[in-house]
């Protein structure tokens, strides 16, 4: 028997991700999957993509997840930590919410209702530092799918200082899977089709976690919805550090020589979303803006693997002690 693990929230768009991945690992057994609303039904009825998986939803309780030795939670922002609080200690979690992402408490208070239930170890594996932190831990915060994309493109030229941390503009464009599966007027396919819209503009969620984990200090977020069901395509602006000659490819490609996820493409072929459909991966592109001087990265994910599923599976694996491409795709698929 391989290592036990579970989903909690498995009905929705990140937790049918999670099943199809945990489904074909091979290290992992799934022992249990729990909704809410959907509880009592088979997993392919919910998620069709997933028929031959023999697995009924049940109730998201402690009770039913307690047996694995790593649980997901892929619920709702405001509700991972107290069902978190009720698993043994002996059970690793890995959080696909944000409940346990930020470490400023008033942070938290701007962006999100409830109180601030503390930082869990920040699941971005790429970071300095951060694969053997998250594989010493027990509690992990699975990242934002905009700060993934955004973060990969910004940490490394805000910690070579190539770039100001006070001066960073992003404008991303994201599938209306990002925005959950609960049936919502705006997110219509006759209503989304052909047009792009801004949604939160300058308030969205996840700038508090963009900062903390990217080291920017200033920060203009635009997100945009945009008709697909899937991806994301960050476009990443800073402005030059005085003096500084750093030159962004090079430091983009030293920062990520060992990331197996991580591609930065040959100079000239820019990302796009569909490259990445289905995969882990992050690719990126750069240059310096021939009129502005600005930088600029071009980042793309998909937005359920590297920037949700894929992603706390490769923490998981780390947790875990197996090697982080296990059980993950790094090639996209296409058309």
């Amino acid at each position: 028997m391989g290592i036990r693990v579970a989903v909690a929230g498995a009905s929705g768009y990140a937790g049918g991700e999670l099943l199809r991945l945990l489904a074909g690992h091979p290290e992992f057994d799934l022992v249990a999957a729990t909704a809410h609303s959907q509880a009592g039904a088979p997993v392919a009825a919910v998620h069709p993509h997933l028929t031959g998986l023999d697995l009924v939803l049940g109730r998201t309780e402690p009770a039913a997840l307690a047996e694995a030795d790593l649980v997901f939670l892929a619920l709702p922002h405001g509700e991972s930590a107290a069902l978190a609080a009720q698993l043994p200690e002996t059970v690793k979690v890995v959080d696909l919410g944000a409940d346990h992402r930020l470490v400023d408490a008033a942070a938290w208070g701007r962006y999100y209702d409830g109180p601030h239930a503390g930082a869990w170890t920040y699941g971005l594996p790429e970071l300095p530092g951060q694969r053997a932190a998250i594989a010493a831990a027990d509690r992990v915060a699975a990242t934002g799918c905009y700060a993934v994309a955004t973060t990969l493109a910004l940490a490394p030229l805000i910690a070579a200082g190539a770039v100001l941390p006070e001066d960073v503009v992003v404008v991303a464009a994201s599938g209306t899977s990002g925005a959950g599966r609960a049936a919502k007027p705006h997110l219509l396919g006759s209503e989304v089709m052909g047009d792009l819209s801004p949604y939160k503009v300058g308030a969205h969620q996840h700038v508090p976690e963009i900062k903390q984990a990217s080291g920017a200090t200033g920060l203009s977020f635009t997100p945009v919805l945009a008709p697909m069901p899937r991806g994301i395509l960050a476009t990443v602006t800073a402005r030059p550090a005085p003096g500084g000659t750093a030159d962004p490819r090079a430091v983009l490609a030293a920062a990520y020589a060992d990331a197996p996820f991580v591609h930065l493409l040959p100079e000239g072929r820019w990302p796009h979303t569909a490259a990445t459909a289905g995969s882990n991966s992050c690719h990126l592109q750069a240059t310096v803006d021939v009129d502005s001087g600005r930088v600029i990265v071009v980042s793309a994910i998909d937005n359920l693997g590297k920037g949700a599923a894929g992603q706390a599976v490769q923490c998981a694996n780390l947790m875990l002690g197996l090697p982080e491409t296990t059980g993950l795709p790094v090639y996209g698929v296409a058309p």
